[in-house]
């Protein structure tokens, strides 16, 4: 087995919420020293958001910040700015994600902090990145899955869109962060210096559009609402069966044609199968509610699990639309280990959804559990140099701030 790629890299996570904290976490598993610094106090607010288990604990700070260490400085007596400052010139990564200019006012900005570590890659996430009209304007995932075009294309016609129940914004920005950084550090070995990566959720989602910017740029054409299926693409979408939903992608000629045919010989129309009006996609879009009349009466008539059997045997992808608690207990998931345990000193076995990071020669998979708050401050200070007197004066006088115990 090799080392993880990221091993001897250091990271500042000086993030909140999702998408810093979610880069922060990826790194760790690639091999990272991931440092989280939260404020005296309250520390982090996603300690304080869905699934509180104490005054201390979310499973969604759980979830983010699981294989870092943790320290809790007060940035306003100068012995904690010191150790700021050191701790940046130790790092090779500092991850954030205020408002633009917020950081400079705590002396560490890309300029303060790159002038002393040059070699230093700074990554920034903002809602609409550090330039622009908008760059001062606050915002979160919500807003930038509004301003994108993506929550208008989404939804049943007439309605308002449905609320996005996944953090597509943070999340897609995020993973897209991991690789900029990645691809930085790897710049840094020829060029021996750092640089200043400007991530923006707005930018990010944008750039998810795989043809909806080229039909309005191409064509003039503005995508639409479509409810549950996708009348360029017919058929593919989300039906109802007798006892729950499922979808079907039969958009290629050669699928349609043998779930046209399946059809035909369980119960539909005769001549459905053979009808060559539908054999071709443009065909298909023409004839989409037609086709609609025939297929969700009889997908509506059958248990979702005949369907799938049916479907299945003649290769026309489908699947059951799942809740969460047969995602978790999916034999395809088990296989992949995309849920982890981890046992917490305090909570006891945690399970949790793992990342995807899937390498021949390493396992890339979290065993240490979220730190408390300020839980390593006297460990990371050590590193820095500063003497175990300096350390138990600032513990003694709350400049390293904790709730717990301190390593």
């Amino acid at each position: 087995m090799q080392a993880r790629p990221l091993e001897g890299i250091r990271v500042v996570d000086y993030s909140h919420f999702l998408a810093g904290p979610y880069v922060g976490r990826c790194l760790a598993a690639l091999g990272a020293e991931v440092i989280k610094v939260e404020r005296p106090g309250s520390g982090d607010a996603g300690r304080q958001h869905a699934t509180v288990l104490d005054d201390e604990q979310s499973g969604y700070f759980l979830q983010l910040n699981m294989g870092k260490r943790g320290v809790s400085v007060d940035m306003k007596d100068p012995r904690g700015k010191a150790f700021m400052q050191r701790l940046c010139d130790s790092a090779d990564v500092f991850i954030e994600n205020y408002r633009p200019g917020a950081l400079k006012k705590l002396g560490l900005g890309y300029e303060e902090l790159s002038a002393r570590n040059p070699t230093l890659v700074y990554c920034s996430i903002s809602a609409y990145g550090h330039t622009g009209p908008d760059a001062h304007r606050a915002g979160f995932g919500l807003i930038a899955e509004a301003k994108s075009g993506i929550m208008q294309m989404i939804g049943t016609p007439g309605e308002r869109p449905p609320l996005l129940r996944i953090s597509l914004g943070d999340m897609y920005t995020g993973i897209h962060a991991v690789a900029a950084i990645n691809a930085a550090l790897l710049g840094r070995e020829r060029s021996g210096r750092g640089q200043h990566i400007d991530m923006a959720l707005y930018d990010t989602l944008v750039s998810m559009h795989e043809y909806a910017v080229q039909c309005y740029t191409l064509q003039g054409v503005l995508p639409e609402q479509t409810g549950h299926d996708m009348p360029t693409s017919t058929l593919y979408g989300v039906f109802r069966a007798a006892d729950g939903d499922l979808v079907i992608a039969a958009q290629v000629d050669d699928a349609w044609k043998r779930f046209a045919a399946l059809i035909e010989t369980h119960g539909g129309p005769k001549g459905f199968g053979a009808d060559t009006r539908l054999h071709h996609l443009d065909g298909r879009n023409a004839n989409r509610k037609e086709i609609l009349s025939v297929v969700e009466p009889w997908v509506a008539s059958r248990p979702v699990a005949q369907v799938l059997e049916l479907l299945d045997g003649i290769d026309v992808p489908c699947a059951k639309v799942q809740r969460i608690d047969e995602v978790i207990d999916d034999p395809q998931i088990a296989a992949r280990g995309m849920v982890i345990e981890q046992e917490h000193p305090r909570y006891g076995k945690l399970r949790m959804s793992n990342l995807p990071f899937r390498f021949s020669d390493c396992d890339t998979t979290i065993r240490d559990v979220a730190p408390d708050l300020g839980q390593h401050n006297a460990e990371i200070a050590r590193t820095l140099g500063f003497s175990e007197a300096d350390i138990d004066a600032m513990q003694t006088e709350g400049v390293l701030y904790s709730k717990r115990g301190q390593a």
